[in-house]
């Protein structure tokens, strides 16, 4: 009884996929949602995340607006015709509402500015895949 204990409390892990070109930030970001339960795979370019997600089904996506490979707002457009389900959370550390606004529209969860609180981050990330869950019920 306590292997499948085990095994409901992996099942039940947030998937999470970060994808920014500043890997300092994603490994400091990843670390943090490892320490409270969250499964993050890193990916430094959308390229990167692009291949992951071939490989990989996730609830939620942390997803950086400004890349060198990609633009954040196209891999969102390729992660939803992907996987419509999962959720997205768009990071912009250049201040554009229209670009904001623009992720949202193409199908976004939500946005972020950067530098943000670590605890907003993960309390839209929770509500990403709570949504994605309610989702699939």
């Amino acid at each position: 009884m306590n292997e499948n204990n085990k095994n409901n409390d992996t099942e039940d892990r947030i998937k999470l996929l970060l994808v920014d070109d500043e890997e300092a930030y994603v490994n400091v970001l990843a670390n943090r949602f490892a320490r409270r339960g969250i499964d993050a795979t890193k990916t430094y370019s959308g390229t990167g995340a692009l291949q992951a997600m071939r490989n990989h089904e996730f609830d939620v996506a942390v997803l950086d607006l400004k890349m060198e490979d990609m633009d954040g707002i196209e891999v969102l457009k390729i992660f939803k015709k992907i996987d419509p389900k999962m959720e997205v959370i768009m990071l912009t550390g250049h201040g554009s509402a229209a670009a904001a606004r623009q992720g949202i529209e193409s199908g976004a969860f939500d946005y972020l500015m950067k530098p943000c609180e670590f605890d907003s981050l993960i309390r839209k990330v929770r509500e990403a895949a709570k949504k994605r869950r309610e989702q699939a019920a």
